[in-house]
This record gives structure tokens, sequence and C-alpha cells, in this order.
């Protein structure tokens, strides 16, 4: 007994120091984003637009994917091995985090249920952190622990997003998002992240098959996830919806800031509209505006999207996948990927954002 209740002791001690060596925490105050207690970018302003308390970002959502589906995934396969290794892909992701960090790149969403591996559109893969009842996965979440740490470590912020909508049919009812939506969330809690962002899901209003993902109901989950605390601390959290799309005053209302995407947005004043309707819903008060997915480019240029976000001082963020006919270093999204900035696209972004963020 004295043996058992020793190791219990000591087990539970070894998680506390755990959580108390945490180095990073994200934090809002109205519309202005604060790591450790301090604004991000703190000072900077870029062609007289403040960049200060802004998250610049890149939609990195497959760093733990992995394709369950023995018929399909082998489409993944690496090109100089033929075989897919979805731990190789972690810790490729991990490597090139700090490089990321050094051009300034705060943050990047990563997904529990990745999304589509070949840039657009869906088939029969199973890529899901939550088994179909809503348990978590354990390879999983040891590579989602891996790339929490590293963030953690150089002062990242990940926006974690849980569903995605290629998936969630994978999970067999109502009862398990619910049960997935609490798993992940007390987990995090439980090893004491503190730099995370909640995306419920990504694009809600886009074919899901859960009514509680759905844009009617998915303020529902919002609030549990607010609503789940350890020690007096609980996530902070909001959700996003399809590109041009505003924001519903359901999730305006609830969400601690608002998500946004760019994608079929090829005019600047489309950027800007969205922005000032986003600030316009009813139920808005003053809190961050981020776009996490933007497939637009042309980053040289004053008129990107990038830029015009900038200019109306509401973070932007990179999605970048491959056509067909590029390689395998081309593209964030498409599997397999390679993490590190190797093409002319990627190239192109992380340079823009040193020039907005750093020099």
């Amino acid at each position: 007994m004295k043996i058992k209740l020793l190791v219990f002791v000591l087990f539970f001690g070894f998680i506390s120091c755990s959580n108390n060596e945490r180095k990073t925490i994200v934090t809002i105050s109205e519309n202005q984003f604060l790591i450790n207690g301090e604004l991000t970018y703190k000072g900077r302003y870029w062609k007289g637009n403040k960049i200060e308390g802004l998250l610049f970002n890149s939609r990195m959502v497959q760093g733990i994917f992995d394709d369950l589906n023995p018929d399909t995934r082998d489409q993944f396969a690496y090109p100089d091995t033929k075989l897919w290794d979805a731990d190789r892909n972690t810790n490729e992701f991990v490597s090139n985090m700090e490089e990321w960090r050094s051009h300034g790149l705060l943050s990047f969403t990563l997904n529990l249920q990745g999304g589509s591996p070949l840039g657009y559109g869906n088939k029969e893969w199973i890529n899901s952190a939550f088994d179909d009842k809503g348990e978590l996965r354990a390879d999983y979440m040891a590579r989602l622990e891996r790339i929490l740490d590293k963030a953690d470590e150089l002062n990242m912020v990940v926006i974690l997003g849980y569903f995605y909508f290629g998936q969630d049919q994978n999970l067999e009812n109502e009862q398990a998002v619910i049960n997935s939506t609490d798993n992940i969330t007390n987990w995090i809690l439980n090893k004491g992240y503190k730099h995370i962002l909640i995306e419920i899901n990504n694009e809600c209003n886009v074919r899901y098959d859960h009514e509680i993902l759905q844009p009617n109901r998915v303020h529902e989950l919002i609030r549990r996830v607010q609503n789940t605390k350890k020690d007096g601390y609980n996530l902070l959290v909001s959700t996003s919806y399809g590109g041009g799309y505003v924001p519903e005053s359901s999730v305006v209302t609830v969400a601690d800031f608002i998500l946004l995407h760019g994608n079929g947005l090829n005019e600047p004043s489309q950027i800007t509209e969205l922005i000032q309707a986003a600030r316009n819903v009813a139920g808005y008060t003053s809190k961050p505006l981020v776009f996490n997915e933007d497939d637009h480019f042309n980053f040289e240029s004053d008129s990107s999207n990038f830029a015009t976000a900038v200019k109306a001082y509401a973070s932007w963020g990179f999605f970048d996948y491959r056509m067909k006919d590029e390689g395998f270093e081309s593209g964030y999204q498409s599997m397999p990927v390679d993490w590190g900035i190797n093409s002319e696209r990627k190239r192109a972004f992380f340079k823009k954002l040193k020039e907005v963020a750093i020099e």
C-alpha cells in the first residue's frame, strides 16, 4: 500500500512540476493579443500601420496527420521512402518551428482532424484524434504534445482546431462530439497549457453532419469549453466560417476572438468590407479579428490580402496548399508536407512577414 501511494505521489508530482514549467501564456485585452503579459510585436508599426497586438499566423493543420484507412494512406507516401510516416511528419514539423518563429510568425493553426490533404476536397481517408465515441487516440496525443511543447518553448501561440467537416462524420453521434470536446479540453487544461486558442471547428457553415457543429448551435460548444475550468483558468475560444462569410451574432457575441477566412476574396476592398461587417455584427464588442485561412498571395503588393488586413488592424494567416503540378516542397497543407521555407510562395510570405513584423 505504501509503495502504491509513493508511486501515486511521484506521478502527480511529476505532472505538477511539468505544468509549472510552462513558459507561454496567451491573453486578450480588448482587440489585442498579449504573450506573457506583453503586447505582441510591442511598439511595432509598418508603413504607419500599428502591428502591436496582432497575431500573424499560418495554416499548418496537418502537423499530427495520419490516415487510418489502409486503402488510402499509401497516396500520402514520402517521395524518397515511398512510405507514409506520421511520426516523421510531426518531427519535421517541430524541427522547422524555430525558423518560422525567427521570421516573426507567432502563431499557427493545427487541427485535430486536419484539413484536406489534397488542398481542397475530401474522400475516404480517416484522420482524427478522436475515435468514433470521442475518446482521444494516444498516438495523436503524443504527436500533439511534441508540437505544443515546442510552441510553448518558443513563445508561440497555437490555434487548435477541434473538428473538420471532412472528418466529423466519423463521430457516431452528437454525444461523441460532446465527448470529444470535453476530453480534449480537459486534456489541455490538465497538461497546464495556456498558449492555446481554440477553434471549435473549421468553417462551421460548411457540410457538417452533426447539428451541434453547425452555425445555429456551435455557440453551445464555445460556451461549453469556456465553462470548463481548472484552477480558475479557461481556454479562449472561437470558430470560423467559410471564405468571405460574416460571422453570425450567436458566435460573435460569445467568442473571445473572431476568426475570418479570406478564400474567394480577390479584391482588397472585399477584405476591408468583411472586417468592417464583422465589427458591425449585433453583439460585437472590442475583440481581436484574426484571418487564419486565406489562399491569396501576391505578397510583393501593398494591396495584397495580407497588407489590406493589416491596414484594417486584423491579424492575417497564410494558407498554402500544393497544386497538382507542384513539387513536394510546395504547400503546407497537401500531404506529405515539406515543412521548410523552401518554395517561392513560402519564401515570399515569410519575407513579407519579416518586413512587416520585425525589420
